[in-house]
């Protein structure tokens, strides 16, 4: 069987680099091993019309006025804009941090000017490392030890079962810090979850004359019979080389869905459960895109070591063995025969728009080297 290419994958970095490669005539093949595409993006609608995300809530969000066109060519996307609760000494308060937060947690009116004073005040009297070393250093360095611990400390034990010390600092970077009363979680200018759903946009994508698709088939088993000039891999990058320099970790996620009669549960589509209860937090999808039901669907994430690789481990093992892996598909990139990319594929934390944008450079790279 002949192609150009051969994409590993039917999530969102093998479909838009499908997608890119058709455009330009090539003849592509992607091959998935799950029998639906769209990866960790998939949903559907359940019985009560309700659009469940299966691998968890997905909520697009970018500055790229780029990446944005480029998204929105697949399907019409909503203005969603995402807001989170934290549930902390037993009521609800806004996530991340800001200055409504610090009202509704002690009790106080506060002024936005006053919000830098009251952090710097917070982080003066907590003990950290500086330069920071790890997460926890991270997060202090920004709160100080007092929100840290009621808001940041035991979710991150639950979610990665270790020492939030011996996470990297680069995982806080994630965590928004608002100083001011805005209380969305992301504040990039363009948001929203598309209409439709992602599994149709990613439908989209992969609806070209030059693309056939490959599901429910193992790369590492069909790989001997396909001849391509390019291979795009987006699969676990330690599995790719047999696990060479040892295997990257990776915490799952123990996913419990519940549909129960009632309009609405929650005041928000995510709340977070920092400190009480096993599950981290609580999804409810109809927030997302405004259905109407009788019933709402809930989401109850549980963190587990075993299962589908959600999140990547970032810890100074982890990221060294990285290194030793990004060296040789750096090696065999620079051959014009292959191209790593994504989350699994770079041991990488990377939002949607991050995914699509490093799929288009990589792919203008490999074009430029031909």
């Amino acid at each position: 069987m002949n192609f150009d290419v051969l994409v590993v994958g039917a999530g969102l970095a093998g479909a838009t680099t499908a997608n890119l490669l058709a455009n330009k005539g090539k003849k592509v093949l992607v091959v998935e091993k799950r029998k639906n595409i769209a990866g960790n993006c998939y949903d559907f609608k359940n019985a009560d019309n309700i659009t469940i995300h299966k691998y968890g809530p997905h909520i697009f969000h970018t500055n790229n006025s780029k990446i944005w066109s480029f998204i929105n060519q697949f399907g019409e996307f909503n203005q969603y804009q995402h807001r989170v609760l934290s549930y902390v000494q037993g009521q609800y308060v806004p996530f991340p941090v800001n200055t409504n937060t610090i009202e509704k947690l002690f009790g106080k009116s506060i002024s936005v000017d006053q919000l830098k004073e009251f952090l710097e005040n917070e982080v003066k009297v907590s003990s950290y490392n500086a330069p920071v070393r790890n997460f926890r250093d991270a997060v202090v360095s920004q709160v100080g030890e007092r929100l840290y611990q009621l808001f940041f400390e035991n979710y991150t034990r639950k979610q990665w079962a270790i020492d939030p010390q011996e996470i990297s600092a680069e995982v806080a970077t994630r965590i928004p810090i608002r100083l001011d009363r805005d209380e969305r979680y992301f504040s990039e200018r363009f948001q929203g979850i598309p209409i439709k759903g992602y599994t149709s946009v990613i439908s989209e994508m992969l609806s070209h004359s030059n693309i056939s698709i490959l599901l429910g088939a193992d790369y590492f088993h069909v790989s001997n019979w396909i001849e391509t000039n390019l291979t795009v891999y987006t699969g676990k990058l330690d599995e790719f080389f047999n696990k060479k320099h040892g295997e990257l970790t990776y915490r799952s996620l123990n996913l419990s869905f519940k549909t129960i009669d009632k309009e609405i549960y929650q005041p928000t589509a995510v709340v977070n459960y920092p400190n009480d209860y096993d599950w981290t937090r609580i999804t409810e999808f109809k927030h997302f895109l405004g259905e109407k039901s009788a019933k709402t669907t809930l989401l109850y994430e549980y963190p587990c070591e075993v299962g589908e690789p959600y999140y990547v481990v970032l810890t100074d093992e982890n990221l060294q063995r990285r290194a030793k892996y990004l060296d040789e598909a750096t090696n065999m990139e620079r051959s014009g025969k292959y191209l790593f990319i994504g989350r699994l594929a770079e041991y990488k934390y990377y939002n949607m728009d991050q995914v699509i944008e490093a799929a288009i450079n990589k792919v203008s790279g490999w074009e430029k080297s031909q």
